[in-house]
């Protein structure tokens, strides 16, 4: 960046969660952006007034804010469509008159989790929850009030160091159980919220220098696996057994939302804004497992 070019200006809603905080650390170890977080405590997004003068100023907004409480939106469908939906339309609207790019996170929960071949971006949605249903409603206000200007990233099985997530779960437990009973006929992309968090940073960067163009891309690493299979791989890499973990069905976890069976996306849009697909789940889970955070959790240095 030259002298006299601004930085870029970015502000990240839901700073508070794991994706927030990972994108806040990336962004702040990039030349030429200034980035500005806010939590669920510091912004209210079902508010248009205050969303509005939130995003002034900013050239791009991610909203990584979300109702992400899957079973209890099956009992509160209005509640999560207030902020997953109404929400995402108020930073849109909020965008729109700016001429801010805005990186909406979504969801596999979009489609219906039957398929046998990965969800390309421009497949046929079909949630079968409340919380998809949801996200969804966030996708359509993004697509309508930007169309050149809306970026809708869907990610899936999130881990990361901060809060609670299916990895750290598994470090845990490892602690506490001699043998854990893992569901093995789901199959999805485990995404360490690192390497989403540096995808949204370059996508953002390509948005506002016209290589990107708007619309739907995939944020969910290459490959895939089962839970039973990711759990196994957690304890493999963390030093522990792996034969602790044991495999089960999903009959055998009784939860309120029905759980996508086949969660496995497509990577075709990078292409067309000049970046690479995220990196193999397990490449990823290996780096991830390295950092402090995730080592603490069982008294392990980590992969060597």
């Amino acid at each position: 960046m030259s002298d006299t070019q601004q930085p870029t200006s970015w502000l990240v809603v839901g700073a508070g969660g794991q994706l927030g905080q990972d994108l806040l650390d990336v962004l702040a170890g990039t030349s030429g952006v200034r980035a500005e977080g806010l939590t669920r405590a510091e912004l209210d997004i079902t508010d248009p007034a205050a969303v509005r003068a939130a995003v002034a100023g900013h050239q791009v907004v991610v909203n990584a804010a979300a109702w992400t409480n899957v079973d209890a939106a099956e009992t509160a469908e209005e509640a999560a469509a207030a902020v997953n939906g109404a929400g995402a339309r108020n930073l849109a609207a909020a965008c729109a008159g700016t001429g801010a790019r805005l990186l909406q996170v979504s969801t596999d929960y979009v489609f219906a989790g039957d398929g046998d071949s990965p969800y390309q971006e421009s497949a046929p949605t079909g949630p079968v929850s409340a919380y998809g249903r949801s996200k969804l409603l966030g996708e359509r206000a993004v697509a309508e009030l930007l169309p050149e200007h809306g970026y809708i990233v869907r990610t899936a099985w999130l881990y990361g160091e901060h809060g609670r997530n299916f990895v750290a779960t598994m470090l845990k437990l490892s602690a506490q159980r001699d043998t854990l009973d893992v569901v093995d006929d789901q199959r999805g992309q485990p995404t360490w919220s690192h390497d989403l968090a540096r995808q949204l940073r370059d996508l953002g960067q390509a948005a506002v220098e016209g290589g990107a163009p708007a619309g739907i891309y995939h944020g969910t690493a290459s490959g895939e696996t089962t839970w039973f299979e990711l759990a196994r791989t957690v304890f493999e890499l963390s030093g522990l057994d792996p034969e602790r973990v044991r495999p089960t069905t999903s009959a055998a976890f009784v939860q309120a939302a029905k759980r996508p069976a086949y969660s496995v996306l497509g990577h075709d849009r990078w292409v067309e804004a000049g970046l690479k697909p995220l990196p193999h789940w397990r490449d990823s889970l290996a780096e991830a497992l390295r950092r402090p955070g995730f080592a603490a959790l069982t008294g392990s240095p980590g992969p060597g």
